[in-house]
Parts: C-alpha cells; sequence; structure tokens
C-alpha cells in the first residue's frame, strides 16, 4: 500500500504546473479580494510584506558578508504601498541588526504610512533630507539599496519628479540594489527596458510577469495566501521550506 501512495506521489511531483505570473490587474484583483473579502487589513499586509522583504535581505545579505564595517542600508521609499513596504522592512532590519537609512522624499498624508514612518522614526532610523547626486557618496556610505519606490502601480511611462532622478542616480550606483516586487522603472508586464538592475528581486504574493526576464537572485513572500485565492488564480504556489514566511525561486 504504502508503495502505491509512493508512486502517486511521484506521479503527482511530475504534474505540477509551473509557477503562474501575474499581470498587473490580476495582481490588483487578488489585492482587492484579500481586503474586501477576506478581511484583511491594509496595515496587516503591509506588515507581512514588509517584514518578508527583511527577511529576504538577511537570506541576500547576511550581516557576516557586508564589506563595510557598519552594516548600513539605504531603503529608498516611494508615495505608494511600496514605500509603506520600504519603511517597515527598515524597522524589521534595525530589528535584525542592520543599520538601515530612510530616504522617503515625498511623505503622504495617507495615515498608513505616516503610522509607519513615525514608528521608524521611534527606532532612531535616520531619514535622508536629500540624495547625493555624486554617486561615490552612495557606494562609500552603504552596502546596498532597498528600492521600495515605484511599485506594480507606478506608470513606468510617466515618472514624475523626483523620482526620475532618484530612478537615474540608482541606475549608476555599484553597490547591490534589491527591488520590492517590481523594481522601479520596469513596466510590470515587460522585461526591464530602461529601468534599473537589481541584484535581488523579492516578489509578493506572486511573481509578476516582468520577472519572467529576471536573472538575479529571487525571493518570493506570499505565504499568507488564503488556499481558495491560490486555486481561484492557479497561482501553483512552491511549496515553502519548514515555517519560512518566504522561499528563493
Amino acid at each position: 500500500m504504502e508503495k502505491m501512495n509512493h508512486s502517486s506521489a511521484e506521479a503527482e511531483a511530475e504534474t505540477i504546473e509551473p509557477l503562474r505570473f501575474l499581470s498587473k490587474g490580476e495582481a490588483a484583483a487578488i489585492e482587492t479580494e484579500l481586503l474586501r473579502d477576506y478581511k484583511f487589513g491594509l496595515q496587516q499586509l503591509t506588515e507581512i510584506w514588509g517584514q518578508a522583504c527583511a527577511l529576504a535581505i538577511t537570506k541576500a545579505y547576511p550581516l557576516s558578508s557586508l564589506s563595510k564595517k557598519q552594516p548600513t542600508v539605504l531603503v529608498v521609499c516611494g508615495p505608494d504601498q511600496n514605500g509603506s513596504i520600504g519603511l517597515v522592512c527598515a524597522r524589521h532590519l534595525r530589528m535584525f541588526e542592520y543599520e538601515p537609512t530612510i530616504y522617503h522624499p515625498k511623505r503622504t498624508t495617507h495615515s498608513l504610512h505616516q503610522d509607519f514612518t513615525v514608528q521608524c522614526e521611534k527606532m532612531d532610523i535616520p531619514f535622508l533630507s536629500y540624495l547625493p547626486t555624486e554617486v561615490q557618496l552612495i557606494n562609500d556610505a552603504y552596502n546596498l539599496v532597498i528600492d521600495a519606490m515605484l511599485g506594480p502601480e507606478a506608470d513606468c511611462a510617466n515618472i514624475k519628479e523626483p523620482y526620475s532622478v532618484i530612478l537615474s542616480t540608482l541606475k549608476q550606483v555599484k553597490i547591490p540594489i534589491a527591488s520590492v516586487d517590481v523594481p522601479s522603472g520596469w513596466d510590470v508586464e515587460e522585461p526591464s527596458q530602461d529601468g534599473i538592475s537589481p541584484e535581488v528581486l523579492i516578489s509578493l504574493t506572486a511573481p509578476k510577469k516582468c520577472a519572467m526576464s529576471f536573472s538575479g537572485k529571487h525571493f518570493l513572500a506570499g505565504r499568507f495566501l488564503p488556499y481558495d485565492i491560490q486555486k481561484k488564480y492557479e497561482l501553483n504556489l512552491p511549496d515553502y521550506p519548514g515555517t519560512d514566511c518566504l522561499i528563493e525561486l
């Protein structure tokens, strides 16, 4: 009997469907369902994603591997959801004994954004008032950059100030960049034409179509997704190891 079960398990393993890469519309629909039908809170989702991003950073860049004496990390936050996730990521990195600095040029009046900002300030995480245009200053000061600037909702064909200038600066840095969900400057559904070139990508919920062409270290943080949503959208998520909330693809 055991042998039959083993054989059927093997047969099942052979027919596993490939991981689904989401369009912009599908990603938005899943988030809407989580908030509306499954009663997730936006703060709850942002916290889950931000913590997962911080954990991905610890896996990709352990403290012991950092080249500089201080474990400095620059977190560049945009005005929308990716920016909030960046703030949460910075707070968790501080708890993990990294030394994050946040550059958050355009703060919003959204209460959630403001709350996450206060939490970072209370953790004594410094905020930059401007981003040096001299790229070497960034290379010398930080071990890596976390790009939490322009998420899936951004229009990459119409990037406004100050983000277009920040983008051109980030394209020139020599230190590694880790991007949250969608690398800034990339179209959600297309391979990069003119965006940055991150070393690490942390996909949230499920990877987006643009990630199909990504060749760096790719993490997925989507273990919280209800099974019904996974099934409805045929996400074919991988089996996460142990109790980990993220997996390297």
